[in-house]
């Protein structure tokens, strides 16, 4: 594939950029962790589809220079910190409702099916994320392959699908293991306690970043 060899050298140089930041823990592997947990590996890997769907839309962005674009203006990026902040304070706030209140929770008992709403939050995670805004602006900077042909393009982005589903997947095969979700129960009150200190973190920390 003679037309793909000059590219190939970019394309994975802002894939492996990609990889550290699917890799790397943060909001959307903890929202993984409180499906996985909660409502098990199905409604897990539908939200990882989610994330991924999210991935594409940042993808195609860092393509078009949505991304670099939003960088340099301010008033732009003031709004985007405040959706994504609430939308993290949201699901703090849900964490620490689970925490207090302790609904009962029987891992034995057979999930319910809630459609796309795994779907859709993961989606919502993952575009107001402010650690994969900051990879993916780092894919920019690196030079994105906003120049290449079409068919270039649609192999980078399919390429970010694929790995943000595998990589995100794998975390939700791990944490919906019966192992991993029985030590959960035994110290659900803790856990659900700790992503809610988590999401406030991130939260506060999108709502204050001013670089």
């Amino acid at each position: 594939m003679t037309w793909l060899e000059p590219y190939l050298p970019q394309l994975l140089l802002v894939w492996s950029i990609q990889w550290i930041g699917v890799l790397s823990p943060g909001p959307g592997v903890a929202l993984i962790l409180s499906v996985a947990v909660n409502r098990g590996r199905s409604a897990a890997l539908v939200t990882v589809a989610g994330i991924a769907s999210g991935t594409v839309l940042l993808a195609i962005a860092t393509v078009i220079g949505i991304a670099s674009l939003f960088s340099q203006m301010s008033e732009i990026m003031i709004l985007v910190r405040i959706i994504g902040a609430s939308y993290l304070a949201f699901l703090a706030y849900n964490f620490f409702r689970t925490a207090i209140l302790l609904p009962p929770m029987n891992l034995s008992a057979p999930m319910p099916n809630q459609g796309y709403r795994p779907a859709f939050a993961g989606l919502l995670m993952q575009v107001s994320n402010p650690k994969a805004i900051f990879f993916w602006l780092a894919v920019a900077a690196a030079g994105g392959v906003g120049e290449a042909p079409l068919a270039v393009i649609a192999l980078f982005v399919a390429g970010a699908y694929f790995n943000s589903f595998v990589g995100h997947g794998a975390y939700a095969l791990l944490l919906s293991a019966p192992p991993f979700r029985t030590g959960y129960l035994r110290a659900r009150r803790w856990v659900e306690g700790t992503l809610g200190a988590f999401f406030v973190f991130f939260a506060f920390k999108l709502a204050t970043d001013r670089s």
